[in-house]
């Protein structure tokens, strides 16, 4: 039995050096907490140029000159990109699932 636990930890432990771990300190996945301005009024507009509720914040990057943020829509979560602003306004949103497409 020890012998098999041995061969079995011998195949594992080559595996985990496979594993990268990378961080961003601008870049984050969609948080707990509330969204930001910037991501709210992505949010927002999004919705309004789908023309659909159902959208949800999948990832944000801040930055001073704007935050870049990516939102799903509807039931597939279609990937949408928004540059927010945090005096409220957005700009340049685009569908990453099929661009120019509403």
């Amino acid at each position: 039995m020890t012998t098999m636990k041995l061969a079995v930890l011998a195949l594992i432990l080559p595996l985990s050096a496979c594993v990268q771990e990378t961080s961003n300190p601008t870049a984050s996945v969609a948080s707990s907490g509330p969204p930001s301005v910037e991501e709210q009024a992505c949010l927002r507009d999004v919705s309004r140029t789908t023309n659909n509720g159902d959208v949800v914040l999948l990832s944000s990057s801040f930055s001073q000159a704007g935050t870049q943020v990516v939102v799903g829509v509807g039931l597939d979560r279609a990937r949408w990109e928004c540059t927010g602003y945090s005096n409220g306004t957005t700009a340049g949103i685009i569908s990453l699932t099929n661009e120019g497409t509403l």
